[in-house]
């Protein structure tokens, strides 16, 4: 720590980078793991820093954390104002890469006006809007009114830190949500969703003698956000995997072909970029004719693909036999309802051009020793909407003969035009950049509809720097961007300071 202004200290690549202060706390967070469910111990280096700073610091019961600064002089009252952002991220990595997200700290770098993590995810979302809220905090030269920080858990996971957030906890009357991910943007309303989890105990029996057993790999897509990117017609591993498993199986050539191991994807609210089967044959002469089958099936992917998934592989090699393999019928029913259950936009907006209402997202999926589970996220701007979809693929897995449970979901945030908030955020950004942003509903899950369910009268808006590839590895962040927030941020707080209501 910096003793004057207690900003953390930086090291390369953060030292090259401006602002400061707000680099500087994001290194903090990159340096301190914080998957889904795990992030105390980020959340108490918080809380520690905020001690150090004079803050006052809380821990809510469900873990979340929020800091509170007192007015700078002579703005004890304006309208206090809560900075929100969540303190997990997604964690993805590409293929095997040995990158412990519980014990190592993100590899950041610079290239061409980004900051990227290569290999992994950078956690950008949500730790830049996390770093730009802290430096707010640090700094002794703002003019602002009373000022709280809401730091959530769990956004990641299922919004557990919102969901669990007590009405009459924070006491401001405007709310700076800074977890969105296209600058020149102010959104005022996103996408509510709900899980659906299925499960299912199959028939299955033992390897017969002279069985051979194969891995079959798809890899390669370019993945990224369930909201965001769904409507980028980007493949699904799980949903490309089963296509070919089940296309093959319903030819006399492989009709007997045997399923024991079925792997896709690795967080509910990202596109599955890999796909794993382990698969049975009789008599090891027939590898090369799967091999062969395996190459028409990635050329004719790339070519459907071309242009947003170019670089999809299928792969075969020879492994263990499992003790357990899907009997013919049991694999034939999985995958005709996997290959049945819808992924992708289902419904676009008509009020608002251009916007996905209604997706869902086939997003993790196991299948082992028959036992099968697999989730589906769905999301829509209409609470309706959400419910609907769910009821659909939980009733298409029953009917398979499948258990299905839809989870408590979260609300959408819907839009409020007549936001005082709104328009005053309209005026500070045009008369710092000279033309208006763009006002924007997000098909993403923000936590202000919940927020907002639990304090109706707070007024919201959210923005944030541009982020590319969230929720995949290779996740960037635009340099420029970031500062350019920085000093929308400043001037928001400066222009509510002088409010009085």
């Amino acid at each position: 720590m910096n003793a004057k202004d207690s900003t953390p200290l930086v090291h390369a690549p953060f030292n090259t980078l401006e602002p400061r202060s707000v680099w500087a706390h994001f290194q903090t967070l990159c340096d301190t793991p914080r998957p889904s469910k795990h992030e105390a111990a980020i959340r108490d280096r918080l809380a520690d820093w905020g001690r150090a700073r004079g803050l006052t610091v809380e821990i809510d019961p469900v873990g979340n954390l929020i800091l509170r600064k007192a007015a700078a002089p002579g703005r004890e009252k304006a309208p206090g104002v809560v900075l929100q952002g969540h303190l997990d991220m997604v964690c993805q990595q590409n293929g095997e890469g040995g990158h412990d997200f519980h014990r190592d700290p993100i590899q950041a770098e610079v290239e061409e006006g980004w900051l990227l993590a290569r290999h992994t995810t950078l956690g950008a979302d949500n730790g830049l809007g996390v770093a730009l809220a802290l430096a707010a905090l640090g700094a002794d030269d703002l003019d602002h009114g009373p000022l709280e920080a809401l730091f959530t858990v769990d956004e990641e996971a299922g919004m557990g830190g919102a969901l669990g957030l007590a009405p009459g906890r924070l006491e401001g009357r405007y709310l700076l949500n800074i977890d969105t991910e296209e600058w020149g943007q102010l959104y005022l309303g996103c996408a509510g969703g709900v899980d659906v989890n299925v499960s299912q105990t199959l028939a299955t029996r033992a390897p017969a003698p002279g069985e051979q057993a194969y891995r079959i790999t798809l890899a390669g897509l370019v993945g990224g956000h369930s909201g965001i990117d769904i409507h980028k017609e980007r493949g699904n591993a799980i949903k490309l995997l089963v296509r070919l498993l089940a296309e093959l199986t319903q030819t006399p050539e492989w009709a007997d072909l045997g399923l024991a191991v079925l792997i896709g994807g690795a967080a509910r609210n990202a596109l599955p970029r890999e796909a794993r089967a382990r698969v049975v044959l009789a008599g090891a002469d027939r590898a090369a004719h799967l091999q062969d089958a395996l190459a028409r099936y990635q050329a004719l992917f790339r070519e459907e693909l071309a242009g947003v998934d170019g670089g999809l592989t299928l792969t075969l090699e020879a492994v263990d036999l499992p003790q357990r393999i899907l009997e013919n019928t049991a694999r034939q029913g999985l995958l005709a309802a996997l290959g049945a259950a819808p992924h992708g936009v289902r419904r676009w907006s008509q009020q608002l051009p251009g916007v996905v209402e209604t997706s869902n997202n086939l997003g993790v999926l196991a299948l082992r020793e028959g036992e099968f589970s697999a989730n589906f996220m769905v999301r829509s701007l209409r609470d309706s909407g959400s419910r609907a979809l769910a009821g659909e693929i939980a009733g298409l897995f029953r009917l398979a003969g499948a258990q299905a449970t839809i989870a408590d979901g979260y609300a959408a945030w819907q839009p409020n035009a007549a936001s005082p908030l709104l328009a005053l955020a309209q005026g500070v950004y045009a008369k710092r950049f000279g033309a208006p942003a763009q006002v924007q509903v997000i098909h993403a899950g923000l936590e202000c509809g919940i927020i907002g369910a639990k304090y109706p009268d707070l007024d919201m808006i959210s923005f944030g720097p541009t982020i590319r590839g969230a929720h995949a590895p290779g996740e960037r962040v635009e340099i420029a961007t970031v500062d350019a927030c920085w000093t929308y941020l400043k001037d928001m707080l400066a222009a509510l300071a002088v409010r009085t209501n």
